[in-house]
């Protein structure tokens, strides 16, 4: 496949493929809306260029890598706001269609670009949909029912959507991977799987992530597991474990800034360690990390300087 071609050209040569960072944060932060339940997802429908405009920062920046605003808009969520499963459909797909406009953009504005940036859709867990900080929780009140047809219908649009991966991101929860799994098993769309975790340890469920990363041993589709939106401190110890779970896997990791959030509040709160995780990439490197961006309030600027580190062209 040109998506896995595209990584493997960067990682055989013992290089890392640099992701984009937090697109519902760097939104906020340039004083898009994001406070609904759909979080950026509600500016599929209000403001695309908005989305638009993030996307080419983070490529400009020189990710090879963007993320679609599908994270937070699940079906459930969007039939709430008085779509229709049609209308919901459309803007699960436009998700994609308008990171695609980007890269689009951006390959016209820079036509002696040796690469081909990819787009991935972003598949956000259940915890995601309840709006309240659930994702940091896990441990849901479903049952493996609620849960299977809650992801089936977006996960099969996505793969769909032109998307070159698909990215289950933030996922807390056992119980939601292994179900997660097998419907991932049934798609043609190659993916990555990132779970968020209370520790070098264990997932915010408590389940460990030793057990969590076995879930993908031999896995048909998903291509790389790794972590996201933890702090930068646990990720190498996280690595190494699911590393000596998953040998044949690519491994991708995205920290948050290092703040707190306050699902209550909705805001962010301490001190960042952003200069740090740029001072911990060759532990991650040596760990056997293959893909690298931000998560939570990692903005453009804090993406060129992971290129910059990483002896990567921007562009």
């Amino acid at each position: 496949m040109d998506t896995l071609n595209s990584i493997n050209a960067l990682v055989s040569s013992g290089r890392i493929m640099p992701l984009d960072g937090g697109l519902g944060s760097e939104l906020a932060s340039r004083g898009y809306d994001t406070s609904s339940s759909l979080w950026s997802a509600d500016l599929i429908l209000t403001r695309p260029s908005a989305l638009i405009e993030v996307h080419r920062a983070y490529l400009d920046a020189g990710a090879r890598c963007i993320t679609s605003a599908s994270y937070q808009a699940s079906l459930p969520g969007l039939l709430a706001r008085g779509l229709s499963e049609s209308e919901a459909r459309g803007v699960i797909v436009d998700s994609v269609k308008l990171a695609c406009r980007a890269r689009d953009e951006f390959l016209r504005d820079n036509p002696d670009c040796s690469y081909r940036p990819l787009v991935a859709a972003s598949v956000g867990p259940y915890g995601a949909y309840l709006a309240d900080g659930s994702e940091y929780r896990g441990n849901y009140a479903v049952t493996d029912a609620e849960l299977l047809e809650f992801h089936r219908p977006r996960l099969e649009w996505l793969d769909q959507s032109g998307a070159d991966l698909i990215a289950c991101e933030t996922m807390p929860d056992l119980r939601e991977a292994i179900l997660l799994s097998d419907l991932l098993k049934r798609l043609v769309t190659p993916a990555w799987f990132s779970f968020c975790c209370r520790d070098e340890l264990s997932l915010h469920d408590g389940n460990s992530i030793n057990s969590a990363a076995q879930v993908f041993r031999n896995h048909p589709t998903v291509v790389a597991v790794g972590v996201n939106c933890v702090p930068s401190e646990l990720i190498s110890g996280l690595v190494k474990r699911i590393k000596a779970e998953l040998a044949d896997k690519w491994i991708v990791v995205y920290p948050n800034s290092g703040e707190q959030y306050d699902a209550g509040q909705k805001s962010w709160s301490g001190g960042q360690s952003l200069p740090q995780w740029l001072d911990q990439l060759q532990d991650w490197r040596e760990a056997g990390v293959n893909l690298i961006g931000g998560c939570c309030r990692v903005c453009p600027q804090q993406i060129r300087a992971l290129v910059k580190n990483l002896n990567i062209d921007a562009g």
